[in-house]
């Protein structure tokens, strides 16, 4: 190719990866389903887009490289306090049920599908056995199960990834030198095991030279990332080098060590990680897919159509009915789990490594593999991301419909507001830090956050589950100001305040963070001094006479979404609406 056709096909992977995450986003779909036909398209109308042609024999490398990155962003999500007791043991044998069932059926059945032979078949069969966080996440969040379900499926979309990556390199090498599948034998048993040894060494390797770059060190932000993204790439490459496929293990042991192992001193936010981590996302995708022909597709369509259904349909949900049960799940939790296994990144990225391995070495069969792959990932995704929603609803495992509130504050007026709004229908969670504010909150019977709220709402990985809305009500303005810029990136949806005394001199507060609650009147100890003299917060329809010196703080809508009065903003109450009152002080109890 010449420099020309290198620079037009860079650029357009990246702007195909771009653009289509970016309408993905807008039109609420899982990106991936917009990711592949958009390479795919490309790579059949021209080919500047071609890895082969763009990078050569260094693109399996890459990918092996690229992939590492992703799967330790994802193990920096995985907080091993969420996966405990009934939890844990799901997750686990949902993994090894889930790899031992989807491999055997897949090696089984694929033979007189795709009329190949039983060794290339084990190879579709290791592939397949793979999910991943980048496709289920994006599927949980538009559907919003509840945290249990949410958890179980993080946890093995994420840790399936390695064990496939490993026991496809086996199964590779089993063939090749060999021409037999052999994996069962002890001999490879072992092998297993040595590759395991190699990537949970290399993943402690990687978690020292972490902490001390980012404990000992104390870099900021920029370098924080930049060390962050060298140790991982390091800690893959040496990994792989010395076993092949043992990076994918390193890195996520990495991943979770740095967010499990207390003192690790991670930036806030990495807005230059998550970026990265999206755009090769979306390369990786783009460019795998450019590799698959319409030609190569058209034989293998209707048999990859019947794998799809027999994977959805009878291997999915048997996995699930084994693994859950006795689980302590409700039915609907059980079905939707069983409802629920797309494929990913690393399906497609070992696919196109092993694929071209076996082609090369002469395998009848092998130059199916990636095209059924590629069939099997859009089926899955397409599938799961358009049924995911009603599914959920059906089996009662969505979210309660609704705002749930995080209420930040433990004094007297802030514990009476929760109740209000929680009398309203609301779900409301309330966090504080002393243990006699959490006392309080807890004899008030609403609901107490656990942990520490800024740890968790700074953890590179954490999410805070379901929260849609954000209230900071502490005594202390200056911590208000700073959690609200620092939550913003953690929450759905927005993050707003208690203003400041009209003359505070605070180091922050009057300056910077959030949106002020309740206009410039209703300031943080105004609300305080009016409780203490007898002010109470009332719940009435918005159609009902109110008596002047009630001050309307929220507005609830009919359909339960909760919109605050603001300093920047009056909210109109309409019919069919609910307020929130704070009353004058000759109408307290």
């Amino acid at each position: 190719m010449t420099d020309d056709q290198i620079l037009l096909g860079l650029a357009l992977t990246v702007v195909l990866a771009t653009g289509s995450q970016i309408l993905a986003s807008k039109l609420r779909v899982p990106a991936l389903i917009l990711l592949l036909p958009a390479g795919f398209t490309a790579g059949a109308l021209t080919d500047v887009v071609h890895p082969d042609k763009l990078m050569g024999a260094n693109f399996s490398a890459l990918v092996s490289l690229a992939v590492a990155v992703i799967l330790y962003d994802a193990g920096l999500g995985l907080n091993l306090r969420n996966l405990t007791g009934r939890t844990r043991w799901i997750v686990g044998r949902l993994l090894l049920l889930g790899v031992l069932v989807t491999f055997f059926v897949t090696a089984a059945v694929s033979p007189a599908l795709f009329d190949m032979p039983l060794r290339v078949a084990a190879m579709l069969g290791v592939i397949l056995v793979v999910s991943g966080p980048t496709v289920v996440g994006p599927i949980l969040d538009f559907v919003r199960p509840n945290d249990k379900v949410r958890r179980i499926l993080i946890w093995e979309g994420t840790l399936t990834d390695p064990i496939g990556g490993i026991l496809g390199a086996l199964v590779f090498h089993a063939i090749s030198s060999t021409h037999r599948v052999d994996i069962g034998r002890g001999y490879q048993l072992g092998q297993f095991a040595l590759s395991l040894a190699v990537g949970l060494i290399g993943g402690a390797v990687g978690a020292v030279l972490l902490w001390w770059t980012l404990r000992v060190l104390r870099l900021g932000e920029t370098l924080g990332t930049l060390a962050q993204l060298a140790t991982v790439i390091a800690v893959s490459a040496g990994c792989d080098i010395a076993r092949d496929d043992t990076g994918l293990i390193a890195a996520i042991v990495t991943g979770l060590a740095v967010t499990n192992i207390a003192g690790f001193d991670m930036p806030a936010r990495r807005p230059f990680f998550e970026t990265l981590v999206q755009l090769i996302i979306g390369l990786l995708f783009v460019s795998i897919s450019a590799t698959v022909t319409p030609s190569s597709l058209t034989p293998v369509l209707l048999p990859a159509l019947a794998l799809i259904v027999i994977l959805v349909l009878a291997v999915r949900p048997l996995v699930a009915f084994a693994a859950t049960s006795r689980s302590g799940l409700t039915p609907g939790e059980r079905g939707f789990i069983g409802w629920m296994d797309p494929r990913g990144i690393v399906a497609a990225a070992t696919a196109s490594a092993f694929s071209a391995g076996l082609v090369d070495r002469g395998e009848h069969g092998a130059s199916e593999i990636l095209p059924i792959t590629f069939l099997v990932i859009v089926g899955t995704v397409l599938l799961y991301a358009l049924t995911a929603a009603p599914v959920a609803r059906r089996l009662g495992v969505v979210e309660p419909a609704g705002t749930r509130v995080l209420l930040v504050g433990g004094e007297p007026w802030v514990v009476e507001m929760g109740q209000a709004l929680r009398s309203a229908g609301l779900d409301v969670l309330m966090w504080a830090g002393a243990e006699e504010e959490r006392e309080r909150i807890r004899s008030a019977g609403v609901r107490l956050a656990q942990g520490d709220l800024l740890a968790t709402a700074t953890n590179p990985g954490a999410r805070l589950e379901g929260v849609s809305a954000v209230f900071l009500a502490t005594d202390d303005d200056d911590f208000n100001a700073l959690a609200s810029v620092v939550m913003q990136d953690n929450v759905e949806g927005p993050v707003y305040r208690v203003g400041p005394p009209h003359d505070s001199h605070g180091v922050v507060a009057p300056y910077t963070g959030g949106d002020i609650l309740f206009g410039r009147s209703l300031v943080r100890h105004v609300l305080a001094e009016r409780y203490a003299a007898g002010a109470r917060f009332v719940v009435r329809p918005a159609s009902a006479p109110t008596s002047p010196g009630h001050d309307t703080l929220f507005v609830l809508r009919a359909d339960q979404r909760l919109e605050p009065v603001t300093e920047s903003r009056r909210v109109r109450p309409e019919k069919g609406d609910s307020v929130v009152l704070l009353t004058p002080v000759s109408s307290g109890r």
